[in-house]
């Protein structure tokens, strides 16, 4: 029983941080059909503002982590993706790229190629025993803190305004735009959500490993691009269900594989990802046809 309830936590974990970086790429693209690789280098501001500010109380860290994250993405969209909102997607993409390559600079002129450390929550190096099982409170906190966020965007999308134009854009944006929705305003919150998103996941991630480097953001943005590929890009339950998927499948192989091919369990992982999506390509989500972003 020990054994099924840590692989459990040990799926709910994973699959809350591969939801959580899936859900801000999601967003994007259902919106603007953009796959915005420069996610991770949102994550990578989180952390290094972390680092900057881990002298200060712990509160007023992970705050300014999550406001510097959001307003990155803010400035992201204005300078770069705004003015080519109606390229074609390659155009798109590329520009994706040059914005990552951008800020990974940048930051190296700052912070040099040293990795770094912090240590913010002291909370999150001790755990919880309860009955035979030993929980590290991080896991604890990634569960409810991945589940506040999923509840809260729900209620946002369904019972707002700004919400309920989200959601009209990422399924027909000319229309939306016809009937009255502001699109510079619903694709700059679309913007500023998933930054939110990124900084809490790079709060989460650093509690974790207590490293930072230029490249912290690559394997979060990997893995939360494939979840939302695998529930149906631009789809947000998808998003969510395909972090999920990805968690357990994680969880599954890391009790089942032999000593001798632990090592190899993301090839394994990735394996299966390829047969799941020569299987259905379009994901496990229907999403609405892709359609320009001007």
């Amino acid at each position: 029983m020990t054994t099924v309830l840590q692989f459990v936590v040990d799926a709910l974990t994973a699959g809350s941080f591969y939801a959580l970086f899936a859900l801000g790429i999601a967003l994007i693209f259902g919106i603007m059909q953009l796959v915005n690789f420069a996610h991770g280098e949102l994550i990578m501001v989180g952390a290094y503002t972390i680092f900057l500010t881990q002298a200060w109380p712990w509160q007023a860290t992970l705050l300014m982590a999550v406001v510097a994250v959001a307003v990155m993405a803010l400035l992201m969209e204005r300078a770069a993706f705004r003015p080519i909102r109606g390229a074609n997607p390659a155009t798109l993409l590329i520009t994706s790229f040059a914005v990552s390559f951008l800020l990974q600079n940048v930051a190296q002129m700052i912070f040099t190629t040293l990795p770094k450390s912090a240590d913010v929550v002291p909370l999150f190096r001790s755990s919880v025993t309860v009955g035979g099982l030993t929980v590290g409170w991080l896991s604890v906190v990634t569960i409810l803190a991945t589940a506040v966020l999923l509840v809260a965007l729900a209620l946002f999308m369904t019972r707002t305004r700004a919400g309920v134009q989200m959601r009209a854009a990422a399924e027909d944006f000319e229309m939306a735009r016809l009937c009255g929705v502001r699109s510079n305003r619903v694709i700059a919150s679309a913007f500023a959500i998933g930054g939110l998103l990124a900084g809490v996941g790079a709060i989460l991630l650093v509690g974790q490993t207590g490293g930072i480097s230029l490249g912290i953001g690559l394997t979060p943005v990997l893995f939360g691009f494939t979840a939302a590929a695998i529930g149906g890009l631009g789809s947000l339950p998808g998003a969510v269900v395909g972090g999920y998927v990805l968690g357990v499948a994680t969880a599954l192989l890391q009790q089942l594989l032999p000593y001798e091919l632990a090592g190899y369990r993301d090839a394994f992982l990735f394996a299966g990802v390829f047969a799941l999506m020569a299987l259905r390509p379009g994901g496990l989500f229907r999403v609405a046809a892709l359609s320009p972003r001007v």
